[in-house]
C-alpha cells in the first residue's frame, strides 16, 4: 500500500458520485478539500463518522474547507446513504477504484483475526494546489471534525 504523505502531490482522478455526475480532483482546484476514506456505507462505525462531518458540515465550510466521502460502494448504496442521513457533501462511488488507488488507501486488513484486503479509513486535506496538506491515520469515527477544526 503506497499512501500519499504530507507534501505529496495527488494524482488527478475521476470517479462518479451518488448519482453518477462525475467527480474529479481538477473539480476543486484553488480550495482545500477533505478527502475521507470509508470501508462500507451504512455500517456503524461509517454512519457515525459521516455523520459527525455533516454535524460540523457549517464549522468546516466556516474554515474554508470543502468535503468528498469515498468509499468502493456503488451509486446506489452510496445514493441512499446520503439521503438516509441527509449529507450535504457528495460521496464518491469508487467501484473501480480510481481514487482509492491515487491515494493509496487499499491494502491489508485484519477484522477479528481475518485478514483480507479492503479500504484504511483515512483522511486527507488536500490544499488548492493539490498538494496533501495532512493525513489522518487513526480516525475517530465519532469526534472526526475535531480531529480537522484543531489544527
Amino acid at each position: 500500500m503506497n499512501t500519499l504523505k504530507v507534501g505529496d502531490t495527488v494524482p488527478s482522478f475521476s470517479a462518479p458520485d451518488q448519482d453518477g455526475n462525475p467527480i474529479a480532483l481538477s473539480d476543486y482546484s484553488g480550495k482545500n478539500l477533505i478527502v475521507f476514506f470509508y470501508p462500507r456505507a451504512n455500517t456503524p462505525g461509517c454512519t457515525a463518522e459521516a455523520c459527525n462531518l455533516r454535524d460540523n458540515y457549517k464549522a468546516l465550510q466556516d474554515k474554508g474547507y470543502e468535503l468528498l466521502g469515498v468509499s468502493g460502494d456503488s451509486q446506489k448504496k452510496q445514493s441512499n446513504f446520503k439521503n438516509k442521513y441527509e449529507f450535504p457533501f457528495p460521496l464518491v462511488a469508487d467501484e473501480e477504484h480510481a481514487v482509492i488507488n491515487a491515494f493509496g488507501v487499499w491494502g491489508p486488513k485484519k477484522f477479528m483475526g481475518k485478514e483480507f484486503d479492503g479500504i484504511h479509513r483515512k483522511t486527507f486535506v488536500v490544499n488548492g494546489d493539490g498538494k496533501v496538506s495532512k493525513v489522518i491515520d487513526k480516525v475517530k469515527t465519532k469526534d472526526h471534525a475535531a480531529q480537522l477544526l484543531n489544527d
